[in-house]
């Protein structure tokens, strides 16, 4: 996972960034609110990020309040890394749109179990995103087929927006997820032996 740390300690940055390599992370690191509100807003961006709550330029709470304004910026998992350790500010820090805290000096336990929080949500977020995007596939599909469709009265082929002529099963195949498997109704059985005996 790509984790942001936005520390302007460096000695505190430093200690982050090892301890977060040592688990397994690609870390990109800045020193100030407003590098870490540009960088999370590109689209590439990191999706889980370590914020300083006293940085220069932007705070950590700045950096939530605005990131959380955005709805395409929303699935941000944000943790704020902080020595205001009172109810109250915690409260404010949540508020804002901080998703967890960690007060300084930070546990590695603690650092690492929230961590692991984020990242399930953040996978869930992203299930839930991906089931969303084939619903809405599936209705689209679905809207395709709905509506009057020109049918030939005799052969029973259907024109197209673009005036062709289409076998219905192809037709069908075309705009909606579905395949045909053939067979012979009980009432062409009939017609067709009654055909072949005629025949004879």
């Amino acid at each position: 996972m790509r984790i942001l740390v936005a520390e302007d300690d460096a000695t505190s940055r430093w200690l982050l960034e090892r301890v977060l390599r040592r688990w397994g992370h690609e870390i990109q690191s800045v020193e100030s609110g407003a590098e870490a509100l540009e960088i999370l807003e590109r689209p590439d961006s990191p999706q889980l990020a370590i914020l300083d709550w006293l940085m220069p330029q932007l705070t950590g709470v700045d950096v939530c309040r605005q990131l959380r304004r955005s709805p395409s910026l929303c699935s941000k998992y944000l943790i704020l890394l902080t020595s205001k350790g009172e109810k109250e500010d915690v409260v404010n820090g949540l508020e804002a749109g901080a998703d967890d805290y960690i007060t300084k000096p930070f546990n590695q336990d603690e650092l690492r179990a929230r961590i692991k929080a984020g990242l399930r949500i953040i996978e869930l977020q992203s299930q839930l995103a991906e089931r969303v995007a084939q619903l809405e596939a599936s209705i689209a599909r679905e809207k395709h087929l709905q509506g009057l469709l020109p049918i030939c009265s005799y052969c029973k082929k259907i024109r197209d927006d673009r005036n062709y002529w289409h076998q219905v099963e192809s037709y069908i195949v075309s705009h909606a997820d579905v395949r045909f498997s053939h067979s012979v109704c009980p009432e062409c059985v009939e017609r067709v032996r009654e055909e072949i005996l005629k025949d004879k």
